[in-house]
């Protein structure tokens, strides 16, 4: 099965941090990863995705131009079968209840702990592919 993430930060180093991090499975073609350094950016890749390949997005929250919580309703209206987990160096509780309002099925706090990104990613992985 051939899937994608879709990574949203407007920072460069976000894209060489997670290719970092995911090696393996990226090499071994478990998932592809396509990064988005802008809300515009992101729309775009999900319009173009393909309804199968796009399985889960990350986005940041604080970008220039739109935000990550303006762009969560674009993405949930346009793609609504794609969870989307929202990445904040601010994890408030008011910010929190924004975010699952907005659609997002998660918040996850920076430092960024990619143990817990991986979970959410075997996880989806496992929901896609149905049982065996």
């Amino acid at each position: 099965m051939n899937v994608l993430i879709l990574v949203v930060d407007d920072e460069p180093d976000v894209t060489d941090l997670f290719r970092q991090q995911f090696r393996r499975e990226l090499r071994a073609g478990r998932f592809a990863m396509e990064f988005a350094h802008s809300a515009p950016e992101a729309l775009a890749c999900v319009n173009a995705s393909d309804g199968a390949s796009l399985i889960l997005m990350f986005s940041d929250i604080n970008m220039p131009g739109m935000t990550g919580l303006e762009l969560l309703p674009l993405v949930r209206a346009a793609r609504p079968d794609v969870p989307v987990i929202m990445i904040t160096a601010y994890g408030d509780a008011e910010t929190r209840e924004k975010v699952l309002a907005g659609g997002a099925v998660d918040l996850i706090t920076k430092p960024i702990d990619f143990d817990l990104l991986r979970a959410a990613i075997e996880s989806r992985l496992d929901s896609v592919a149905g049982p065996t």
